[in-house]
């Protein structure tokens, strides 16, 4: 798990990916016939095979965050958010400011009344992204120095090993770059010419995924990514999209792609071939990079693998580790074996 703990701590917030570009570039290298960085920073690892169909397998690396857009008289910093923040999971966090000079530590808290003080009207008040501050606990007139507009901002959480399952914050999407890098170090042959893409601002609105694809102009594309774990009390049975600990995840469609019928057959069956445990995905609400490669040029047909996951978007993501081998598992036999793939829906 220490790649995962890499991964998960690393900062990276939409348009600002290269720490976590350094750790993939380091690692599949050794596997890879070539390594590119293209204008919105996907990193794209290419395993050659003449004449083969290409596929992609599209992992995002970037984290919802914030970005400075003040820094007031006083110290204290305003955010912009990148992505989708529920202000009720930020409050009285740490975050980390990624100063130009070296990251800073600070404590972000919304600007409202403490308890003891509040009156009853202020007591009702729900907080907003924009009450937000990140206090770094220095003189002002340091932070203006240290600090400029545009600084990117992250929450900071330490990797936890909880019994059999791994969280932090980032989980999302970095279970997918980790699933991705082991399954390509995994895959003993590749039936493919194979396009493993480390995508850039996802969290935005798919935009690495969809210029990469453009590219590439794969003949199959496979996403990788997190889906909901909602087998937590206070939701209805008819309302759980995955568990934790019943398998990978192979989605069915979600708000922004129905998954090629044919391709989702071929993961199922592929998964029960190898004895990988796995459960359906519908999910109603929420999307993936598979979206913007099906898309792509005249269309694609494209699947996701998903790792089920809690409490997605706050500093607490969890995800089963069963689930996580069953992930990379079902992609490295897919990328041995996925060529075979009968894709022809007439």
């Amino acid at each position: 798990m220490e790649l995962l703990k890499e991964l998960c701590e690393a900062s990276g917030i939409p348009g600002f990916e290269g720490r976590i570009r350094d750790i993939v570039r380091r690692e599949l290298e050794p596997v890879v016939d070539e390594i590119t960085v293209d204008a919105m920073g996907n990193m794209i690892c290419v395993k050659q095979k003449s004449g083969a169909k290409k596929v992609m397998i599209a992992a995002h690396m970037d984290e919802i965050g914030f970005m400075v857009n003040h820094v007031g008289d006083k110290g204290w910093i305003r955010l912009i958010p990148l992505g989708g923040h529920d202000p009720r999971n930020m409050v009285a966090q740490r975050v980390r400011v990624c100063a130009e000079d070296g990251d800073l530590v600070g404590i972000m808290y919304p600007s409202l009344k403490p308890p003891h003080i509040q009156k009853e009207s202020d007591r009702n008040k729900k907080p907003e992204v924009s009450d937000f501050v990140v206090d770094l606990g220095l003189p002002a007139e340091t932070v203006k120095e240290k600090v400029k507009i545009g600084t990117p901002v992250t929450m900071k959480q330490d990797f936890l090993e909880l019994g059999d399952c791994v969280s932090c914050k980032s989980m999302d999407n970095r279970v997918a770059v980790y699933v991705m890098i082991r399954a390509m170090q995994a895959a003993t042959k590749f039936g493919f010419e194979t396009y493993a893409v480390a995508t850039s601002q996802e969290e935005i609105g798919l935009r690495g995924a969809t210029t990469s694809a453009t590219g590439i102009a794969p003949d199959v594309g496979i996403a990788l990514d997190t889906t909901l774990a909602t087998d937590i009390p206070g939701i209805s049975e008819h309302e759980c999209v995955t568990k934790l600990g019943e398998g990978v995840a192979i989605k069915i469609l979600d708000s922004s792609a129905i998954q090629h019928p044919k391709l989702v057959k071929f993961l199922q069956q592929l998964a029960d071939q190898h004895e990988i445990k796995w459960q359906p995905e519908i999910l109603t609400r929420g999307g993936t990079d598979s979206a913007a490669i099906q898309k792509s040029g005249s269309g694609v047909p494209v699947a996701t693998i998903s790792v089920p996951t809690r409490y997605i978007h706050t500093t607490i993501e969890t995800s089963h580790r069963q689930d996580l081998q069953g992930a990379v598992d079902l992609l490295a036999v897919f990328l041995e074996e996925g060529d075979s793939v009968n894709l022809n829906l007439v």
